[in-house]
């Protein structure tokens, strides 16, 4: 079983996707980049994740660190998120971040988008 740590507003980061997120930072050579995690309208289902490496600070943004890299959520989106995993997959099938989210009711076939 994964290891993982609480972040950002009820947000599990897993120490696969701490690691890897800390190597992306690290190979862009910026220290002080976050990664933000958000929903937005849009995608075959009604919602999509958007996870992106952002140096701005929100009005009513949520910050927490782990492991040297610190999760940005807005406060938009923490409701959609809040309990939701993300993990970081290296496999033959898939390379990536992927989010469980027990808040989605359904997804698309593509697993981009939720409702």
């Amino acid at each position: 079983m994964t290891e993982t740590q609480t972040v950002a507003d009820g947000i599990t980061l897993t120490e696969e996707a701490s690691s890897k997120v800390k190597a992306l930072l690290e190979g862009e050579g910026r220290d002080d980049l976050a990664l933000r995690v958000a929903v937005q309208p849009g995608g075959c289902s009604g919602l999509r994740y958007q996870l992106f490496f952002d140096e701005r600070q929100l009005d009513g943004d949520v910050v927490k660190g782990y492991n040297g890299v610190n999760v940005v959520t807005d406060r938009m989106s923490a409701p959609y998120l809040a309990g939701a995993t993300i993990d970081f997959v290296d496999t033959i099938e898939k390379q990536g971040f992927t989010i469980d989210n027990p808040n989605a009711q359904g997804s698309c076939a593509c697993g981009d988008s939720f409702h």
